[in-house]
């Protein structure tokens, strides 16, 4: 069977797979800066909370499972929150996001910038 015959179910996965991808954290950090700068009038870019608003929440969904698969396997995971529920707002992240050096951002996804803040605010023991 030839690569062709596949092709139109390869691109129909396509979207999919892309849609699964976190956001570059730098791409992310640009949006969310931009949004701030708004000030009140941020309220009127609602599309553009919702959507960061949605990829934070996934990144940091994503990252919890990464830490769980890590303790299921028994190895030492890169953070140790306390027990639920931990909260974190939008200053204390943005916070976060920012002291991620700027070449780093453009290097990783949200996933990874989420676990980065996580192990600044809950570093492991020893």
């Amino acid at each position: 069977m030839s690569f062709a015959r596949f092709a139109p179910f390869l691109l129909l996965a396509l979207p999919v797979a892309a849609s699964a991808q976190s956001m570059n954290a730098e791409s992310f950090h640009r949006r969310a800066e931009a949004l701030q700068k708004k000030g009140p009038l941020a309220v009127f870019s609602g599309g553009e909370i919702k959507a960061l608003m949605g990829e934070a929440k996934a990144a940091g969904q994503k990252s919890g499972a990464n830490r769980a698969a890590a303790l299921k396997a028994g190895q030492k995971p890169r953070y140790c929150p306390p027990p639920p529920p931990v909260r974190m707002g939008n200053t204390e992240f943005m916070a976060g996001l920012s002291a991620i050096a700027p070449p780093d951002r453009a290097r990783i996804d949200m996933t990874e910038a989420m676990t980065r803040i996580m192990m600044r605010k809950y570093p492991c023991p020893g």
